[in-house]
């Protein structure tokens, strides 16, 4: 299976501005050096506790955020991606590297080509009460992504968004109505029409289901499922909550603080996690498994400021695992798991 899209060495840093002057005193290491790879048709979670850089990661990958540094991948040869890697670890033929980079690399891609990349990618928020224009209606917010890519004629517009609205269990009695006039569940679905009004291949779930009720979760999750199987669709599903992930994620990477700290199968990931911060998520989350090992594990201390980060392994001061070395060395993810000092499988 071919990988999709990817992220090597990836950073996204906000700038600290003080004085006068506004000079920049510091930066919010948000996203700080993240290699992820979503392999085509995959549904990928990415889980984490709330601040730890999930939103600013799925947005970065967007290009909403332009990075800081790193390289972003979408339908690229690996001997593309790894040309460049070569290229900028020896500097010898810089010509060939910014070539190979404006083909390839989203990160450097300005206005038309970026546009271009966006019919293929797109984003559903979290929020249905605030991700659509109140002033619009159901017809203009879905046939907007439509008409700013010149897909179909004026003519063609309304039968489409009918068609695209069909595919959410709506129906074109909505189409003159306002976002205001549905419910928070019936907006998502609006969302998720709005999403597929290009035809992508490549959809970033930033938390779709965080602010809907438990039963109208299960039907959003659902009609992801349904599309994802009939429209061949990749996934990048952005969560705080490990259960939903294990129910729909065929793979989980776990975020840390603006690292990614271990991906693997939810299978393997939730009974044995191989990281300390895994192993605390997992023991947090009430899972009704008379499997899995239960328990509460208390992380102590607070999360440290992305704007100061700790050295080495950045989960070392509230890791019971810690050892001398974590302070010092910062661990590599290898095979799906970052390979702290204190590195010892879990059971």
């Amino acid at each position: 299976m071919k990988t999709l899209v990817e992220t090597r060495r990836l950073k996204k840093h906000f700038p600290i501005l003080k004085g006068l002057l506004m000079r920049p005193a510091g930066a919010v290491k948000a996203v700080d050096g993240v290699d992820l790879a979503v392999k085509q048709g995959q549904w990928m979670g990415l889980v984490g506790e709330s601040g730890c850089g999930k939103t600013t990661l799925g947005k970065t990958i967007m290009h909403l955020l332009p990075p800081t540094s790193g390289h972003i991948y979408f339908d690229t040869p690996d001997s593309a991606k790894d040309e460049i890697d070569m290229l900028e670890k020896s500097s010898l033929d810089k010509g060939r590297l910014k070539a190979l980079q404006r083909k390839y690399d989203l990160s450097l891609f300005k206005r038309g080509r970026l546009k271009a990349i966006r019919k293929e990618m797109q984003l559903v928020q979290q929020d249905p009460y605030s991700s659509l224009n109140p002033r619009m209606r159901i017809r203009d917010i879905v046939a907007e992504p439509l008409v700013v890519h010149k897909l179909t004629s004026r003519k063609q517009r309304r039968s489409r968004v009918t068609e695209i609205l069909e595919l959410v269990g709506l129906t074109a009695q909505h189409l003159p109505r306002y976002p205001h006039q549905f419910s928070g569940g019936q907006r998502q679905r609006i969302a998720i029409a709005r999403a597929l009004a290009t035809s992508p291949s490549f959809i970033i779930l930033d938390e779709p289901t965080s602010a809907l009720d438990v039963s109208v979760q299960a039907q959003i999750l659902n009609l992801l499922k349904d599309l994802k199987e009939e429209r061949g669709l990749t996934y990048l599903y952005i969560t705080h909550d490990l259960a939903v992930a294990e129910s729909v994620c065929d793979t989980i990477a776990v975020m840390y603080l603006g690292k990614i700290v271990e991906v693997g199968e939810p299978l393997r990931l939730l009974h044995s996690p191989q990281h300390p911060y895994t192993r605390a998520l997992v023991l947090s989350t009430p899972i009704a498994d008379p499997t899995r090992k239960t328990g509460k594990l208390i992380l102590p201390g607070e999360v440290p400021s992305p704007a100061n980060p700790p050295s080495g392994c950045r989960f070392h001061p509230r890791c019971d695992r810690a050892t001398s070395d974590c302070i010092h060395s910062e661990p590599l993810l290898t095979a799906g798991v970052t390979l702290c000092a204190c590195f010892n499988p879990l059971g």
